[in-house]
């Protein structure tokens, strides 16, 4: 195609624009965006940053951070779903947008609660971590320089001067690296944390910082910056509410799924009731087995414990006809006599189905919306047992399920560090007697699905990953991730209609 000589001008200006709105591949989202996006768009960006944040959390805490399998997966993440990767890169002005424009939209999402803003503040700290320490010497310069963080480098005459202190105060340095490396002299307030950990030298209120050291500095005032831009956000939170517009897709961020679609299930039929018992001590999560067991125990479950639990029974395949059958039999065993079950139980499980009312087929819940909303009362079975049990509960109950004590104590910290999807993956992998399931659990019916591909194959596999340290099934586990990095519209409509299932649900 050619251009006219005004043409191409036009263009080099439009890059020229562009350049000059992202001049960096990295940045502390200080201005917001001003342009305006398609509901579309707004819904996709925010979308694949979730995505991304989630991928951070569970490599920070399944890798040591900074190693180059946690650098190498975190990269191919980032490629993949098209943000800023390579800092010299002068083409990405696409990526930068994309990254500029998400990060806003997810901290609209997430600064509705405490835990909310821990969470986002966590990750996005993480992201940028990885980000700096990729920056060459040079452009790490030119960013601090950015972000008016341009500390005073000591000169060389200072430095020699303080050589012997410089190499006794500052950790795995000797006089070779002391000349080597560049000091900084920075206000003592700036780098608390590395005095705290004695790890600079401190002269009339400054810090001797080495370059090498710079980034927990950035990072520390990243995170001010973040902290206080969130509390911010969160009092606006009114004014954006009353955007009809936006507060559904807010809503449904913040508590949202990016997996596949288990409304649907291809083994529809396949499962009997007589197998229930059995799978759900094989293959049920943990949030499933609990309410199995009560209803078991109590031939009752009240209607938060019925509608996570019939809808992920229908999730792995129970037709209408044996939810009814399963339902009907186990509550006429109680309190309730057919005819008040057919009465004022019937209708709600059809509804369920998408033969009553709206006839929607409703989609069983993701990890998040059982973590994020209604939470179990008293009486209550419902909810996520590593976010909802209080933790010397949650101990007793992995003991009886035969939980080892080290897997119960790694269990207890992920949930301590309030990762309790980590925590569920980590039972997954103990329950199954596995070191690495090879993908991110976001899904009560993902359990069960992977949990019958291992079980299907177990013999085999177990003899694969003794043999060779490595799970030989990741090509399998990594085709379930990117088919779960899939986003469903048809999932947000049936998460945000659900909430109206509710009201056939009161009976108890």
């Amino acid at each position: 195609m050619q251009f006219s000589s005004r043409e191409r001008q036009k263009l080099a200006r439009l890059a020229g624009d562009r350049r000059e709105q992202y001049p960096h591949s990295l940045q502390f989202y200080l201005e917001p965006p001003t342009e305006s996006i398609s509901l579309v768009e707004f819904e996709s960006l925010a979308v694949d940053r979730l995505k991304l944040l989630k991928v951070v959390e569970n490599l920070g805490v399944s890798y040591v951070r900074n190693t180059d399998t946690y650098k190498s997966k975190l990269e191919s993440e980032l490629r993949k779903l098209k943000f800023p990767y390579k800092a010299l890169a002068e083409d990405d002005y696409e990526a930068r947008r994309k990254d500029h424009i998400s990060h806003f939209i997810l901290r609209l999402a997430y600064c509705q609660s405490e835990d909310l803003r821990r969470w986002f503040l966590q990750q996005e700290m993480d992201l940028f971590r990885y980000r700096f320490k990729q920056l060459s010497e040079g452009l790490m310069q030119k960013f601090l320089e950015h972000v008016n963080l341009s500390f005073e480098a000591i000169g060389e005459d200072l430095k020699n001067e303080l050589a012997d202190e410089l190499c006794a105060s500052t950790p795995g340095f000797n006089m070779t690296k002391v000349k080597e490396q560049m000091f900084y002299k920075v206000g003592l307030a700036d780098a608390v944390d590395l005095f705290r950990a004695r790890r600079v030298f401190i002269k009339d209120g400054f810090a001797y910082v080495p370059f090498k050291e710079i980034d927990v500095i950035v990072l520390n005032n990243y995170r001010t910056k973040l902290s206080k831009a969130l509390a911010l956000t969160a009092r606006s939170l009114p004014s954006i509410q009353s955007d009809e517009r936006i507060q559904p897709l807010l809503s449904h961020l913040s508590h949202s799924y990016v997996g596949p679609d288990y409304s649907v299930q291809k083994n529809t039929g396949k499962i009997s009731l007589e197998q229930i018992d059995a799978l759900s001590v094989k293959s049920f999560p943990l949030c499933m087995r609990q309410l199995h067991r009560a209803l078991r125990d109590s031939h009752h479950l009240r209607h938060g414990g019925r509608m996570q639990y019939g809808l992920f029974l229908k999730g792995i395949g129970l037709t209408l006809e044996q939810a009814l059958e399963f339902w009907k039999k186990e509550f006429i065993r109680g309190k309730v006599d057919a005819d008040k079950f057919d009465k004022g139980y019937a209708y709600s499980i059809r509804h369920n189905y998408g033969k009553e009312g709206k006839r929607t087929d409703y989609t069983p819940y993701s990890c998040m919306k059982i973590i994020m909303s209604n939470p179990p009362s008293q009486g209550d079975y419902h909810g996520c047992p590593f976010r909802h049990s209080d933790p010397e509960l949650l101990k007793q109950k992995l003991q009886s399920y035969k939980i080892s004590p080290s897997g119960i104590t790694q269990i207890l910290e992920l949930v301590k560090g309030m990762h309790y999807q980590l925590a569920c993956q980590k039972y997954f992998e103990l329950a199954h007697d596995v070191d690495d399931i090879g993908f991110s659990l976001n899904h009560p019916n993902q359990y069960f699905t992977e949990s019958q591909k291992l079980l299907s194959g177990g013999r085999e596999l177990k003899k694969e990953f003794n043999n060779s340290g490595n799970f030989q099934q990741k090509n399998n586990s990594q085709e379930s991730i990117n088919s779960s990095s899939t986003p469903t519209s048809s999932n947000a409509t049936a998460d945000t209609e659900l909430e109206g299932l509710e009201a056939y649900f009161t009976e108890d």
